[in-house]
């Protein structure tokens, strides 16, 4: 027997957000793997792309400052997505990079880890 696990869906993570469109943003989030809604994402300084938060970088991506909203699949180019970047509750268990750092990094852009 086959046993199929469903993935996460899309803001499947959020708890509350703000009003209307607040919470959301369009972003660009640079090539590389696909990546799923909860993902935890930095901003690398030099090219003003998302890029799945790395503690150990030195290049911006070391502040988690971003929630990936929807899944991206894997590309050779930049890719437009949509994020949660302020004003929202999000469950701790359904985040993909979480660690104390990146909670208190969410914290700053009043992202509040449950």
């Amino acid at each position: 027997m086959t046993i199929k696990k469903e993935p996460i869906h899309a803001g499947e993570f959020l708890l509350s957000e703000g009003a209307g469109n607040i919470s959301r943003e369009s972003i660009n989030v640079a090539a590389g793997p696909a990546l799923y809604p909860g993902q935890l994402l930095g901003l690398i300084t030099a090219t003003s792309e998302f890029a799945p938060y790395a503690p150990a970088a030195e290049d911006g991506s070391e502040t988690a400052v971003a929630i990936l909203f929807g899944p991206l699949g894997e590309s050779d180019v930049v890719r437009r997505g949509r994020a949660v970047v302020r004003l929202a509750e999000v469950s701790e268990a359904h985040l993909t990079g979480l660690d104390a750092d990146a909670e208190k990094d969410l914290a700053a852009h009043f992202l509040i880890v449950r």
